[in-house]
């Protein structure tokens, strides 16, 4: 029995689908149902309930994962005291980030961090929320910095941040002329947002639909890079992060800030209850709080990646 057939078993858990649960460890879902095979032949039980497109946990297979879960926790745990007990010359840190924060945040945190711990390699993921809580739950990340809102059950949340979300408009657009744009000014435009599963997309929308503005989508996309390319092209207007507005670069849209109620985000660092953060992910928060006021001021904005 190796640790990491334990951790394949609790990932199928969590997922309810094998498939689901070889792509948030990494690795192909043969290699990842071998090893799951593996382990029941070794313990002569089957652990799993296999349906067409779920499986489920046997009765032995519950009894078998509960114990399973307090291993890998002890595992974890022991890996991080040995690594702070090294002073973090050596260890590894696994961080998740939102496409929308990861490009116009994490350049100066990353540097710092890495010029402060050399030893400590930083590996950064970027996925939607839903698959950034179900990565941070299986103990895949240390920790992630999303955006609310989010289900907190199981899950520490540290609000790091609030930032604007600017209207973003094409040169020469009419709302360029005014001097306060309104939420009333959004009716019928064509608006660009992300595409469903980010949340930034949903947060755009969500504020629009509770002030009663119905302007009509006219592209989605994943990338905040394409989405205000197509504003300066004339395609439509959108709401962008104010860490992401491209002020200094001279094909960037035209930003205006709405007048109030103005749309905000939370940015938020996620980790699980059960497991606080280990030294490394806690110099690392405290990084991103040293960086912050940069950032959520709208600063070094034209900084891209993405």
């Amino acid at each position: 029995m190796e640790m990491h057939q334990l951790r394949y078993a609790v990932a199928v858990a969590r997922a309810g689908n094998f498939s689901r649960a070889a792509e948030q460890c990494h690795i192909a879902q043969p290699s990842l149902s071998q090893q799951i095979q593996k382990l029941e032949e070794e313990l002569g039980q089957r652990l799993f309930d296999r349906m067409k497109r779920t499986a489920k946990p046997t009765p032995h297979g519950e009894a078998f994962l509960r114990r399973a879960v307090r291993i890998l926790e002890e595992a974890d745990a022991a890996k991080r005291e040995a690594m702070e007990t090294t002073g973090l010359l050596r260890g590894n840190l696994a961080v998740g980030v939102l496409p929308t924060i990861a490009p116009y945040l994490l350049t100066d945190v990353l540097l710092a961090f890495s010029g402060r711990f050399p030893g400590i390699e930083t590996v950064v993921h970027e996925d939607t929320t839903a698959q950034l809580i179900r990565q941070v739950l299986a103990y895949d990340l240390d920790l992630a910095l999303v955006s609310r809102p989010i289900d907190g059950t199981r899950l520490e949340v540290r609000e790091l941040f609030r930032e604007e979300l600017k209207l973003a408009l094409p040169p020469g657009h009419p709302l360029t002329r005014k001097r306060s744009v309104g939420i009333g000014d959004l009716q019928d435009e064509q608006l660009i947002v992300m595409k469903p599963g980010h949340c930034l997309g949903d947060q755009v929308l969500g504020f629009c639909e509770r002030h009663g503005a119905n302007p009509r989508i006219s592209f989605r996309g994943a990338q905040l890079e394409t989405i205000q390319a197509l504003v300066r092209a004339g395609a439509g207007i959108s709401m962008v992060p104010a860490m992401a507005a491209m002020q200094d670069r001279k094909d960037a849209p035209v930003y205006r800030s709405l007048a109030s109620p103005k749309p905000e985000r939370a940015v938020i660092a996620i980790w699980p209850k059960q497991r606080p953060p280990g030294r490394a992910a806690a110099e690392f928060l405290k990084s991103l709080r040293e960086a912050k006021p940069v950032r959520a001021a709208g600063q070094n904005a034209g900084r891209q990646k993405r």
